[in-house]
């Protein structure tokens, strides 16, 4: 049986970490960092995301604003939502919940969010430094997932990884993360996808798997090398057991071949959380910096 890796405990130690910078912020400088999510529709899965979000600011000493818009909102409106925001002092982080409803271009609306609030890292700007490798906010699922390895003794240098999926959110900037040269890079980095062939082959020769597909339970014992590490960022309801999530591996089979593995829940999801404090402060220390670097009036 494998070793799990722990994303609550590991989140506990950043969120400490994150907690102390808010407090410096606060005490030397009055400053407040303060995050703005903004939720279009009633999901379930993102109203549960936004609340968690919202309750890890509050007791972190954070700002929070939730801005819960209907579900047939244009737009227009929420283009001017984030205008509004990006103009707001006290906000230093912008987040609008994905998935949108179809008629919104997900596109237009993160390429409108002020790169310097960009918290969730998928702005144009903040994508193009990651690949240059001078990143200013990586994807919080990503950041996560590397600080996760990291903080549980896992090395990435010279491991091969394969990531088992190739959204703009997880698959691509881990990707890209993990191949460059620091601490969470160094990597030898395979990426699977929907056009993948004989996908069994290729995860077989993973030392580190990361999978992020979105489907239940995808991956079996069988398309595991024994002894590596499986990290599992599937959140898949189950109806058939009372609604309780599942991942996109077969926990009971994988867990019998690899080394270490995050459970779900309780693995990466912790840490996307701690991750976007992280970036928010990040963003609150970028803004006092801008501010104290303004050249003075004549």
């Amino acid at each position: 049986m494998s070793k799990l890796i722990d994303g609550k405990s590991v989140a506990a130690q950043i969120q400490s970490e994150v907690q102390a910078g808010v407090d410096e912020l606060r005490d030397e400088h009055g400053i407040i960092p303060g995050l703005a999510v903004v939720l279009v529709g009633d999901d379930p899965a993102s109203r549960t995301y936004v609340s968690m979000k919202a309750k890890t600011c509050v007791k972190l000493g954070m700002h929070s604003l939730n801005e819960h818009l209907p579900a047939d909102t244009s737009e227009s409106v929420l283009l001017a939502h984030i205008d509004r925001l990006n103009l707001d002092p006290s906000i230093h982080g912008i987040l609008v919940q994905l998935p949108l409803p179809a008629r919104i271009s997900a596109h237009r609306v993160t390429d409108r969010i002020d790169p310097l609030k960009d918290v969730d890292g998928l702005h144009p700007e903040n994508a193009g430094l990651l690949c240059l490798g001078r990143p200013r906010f990586i994807p919080c699922t990503p950041l996560g997932i590397c600080e996760l390895l990291v903080r549980s003794n896992v090395p990435i240098k010279g491991r091969h990884v394969v990531i088992v999926g190739r959204s703009n959110l997880v698959g691509r900037p881990l990707s890209i993360l993990m191949s460059l040269r620091h601490e969470f890079g160094d990597a030898t980095v395979t990426v699977c996808h929907s056009a993948s062939q004989d996908l069994a082959a290729v995860t077989r020769l993973a030392d580190i798997l990361v999978v992020a597909i979105g489907r239940r339970e995808y991956i079996r014992g069988n398309m595991v090398k024994p002894g590596a590490v499986v990290i599992d960022v599937g959140t898949n309801p189950a109806p058939e057991a009372g609604g309780k999530l599942r991942g996109d591996v077969a926990f009971d089979e994988v867990s019998a071949v690899a080394s270490r593995i995050t459970p779900v829940p309780g693995g990466v999801g912790p840490m996307t959380i701690a991750m976007l404090m992280r970036n928010t402060l990040h963003a609150a220390r970028l803004a006092l910096a801008s501010r104290t670097d303004a050249p003075s009036p004549a």
